[in-house]
């Protein structure tokens, strides 16, 4: 199961690293051994993503199942920015807004291409786009913020 964590605005593989081992310890506490690293994570839920704590660091966290579109609250039309993912890898065939422009719900943001289908990436609330991250051409992984609206 692929599954990708946006942390901070950039996408990263969960999917554990070969040879690491990740062993939830007690409730929302995890040990993750990498080699001859040793770190102590705590895990707690806020609304729709995580707050992760790892040696005196706080991240906030949102993880992305390319499968669940449930799993984002980019998908959900929450308050707050909504970071629009990328819901497989393909390619960006086109922008459909900039950044400033005012968009309603559901309207069209990016067009990805994906297994020679093509998929319009649609707002999930009313607001404004703050960020675009990707241009017409670019290659994009699952889980790879495309656009925010807030």
């Amino acid at each position: 199961m692929k599954r990708t964590a946006i942390v901070e605005g950039r996408a990263y593989d969960v999917n554990g690293a070969e040879g690491a081992a990740i062993v939830e310890v007690r409730p929302g506490v995890y040990s993750i051994l990498d080699g001859t690293r040793s770190v102590e994570a705590r895990v707690v839920a806020n609304g729709g993503g995580y707050t992760v704590h790892v040696n005196g660091l706080r991240y906030d966290v949102e993880v992305f199942d390319p499968r669940d579109r449930k799993s984002s609250s980019a998908q959900t039309g929450g308050r707050g920015p909504q970071r629009i993912a990328a819901p497989m890898p393909g390619k960006v065939i086109r922008t459909l807004v900039e950044v400033g422009a005012e968009v309603s719900a559901g309207e069209g943001l990016v067009v990805v291409e994906a297994m020679k289908m093509q998929n319009e990436m649609k707002s999930p609330k009313a607001g404004r786009v703050v960020e675009l991250r990707v241009r017409a051409g670019a290659t994009v992984s699952a889980g790879e913020v495309l656009v925010v609206v807030d």
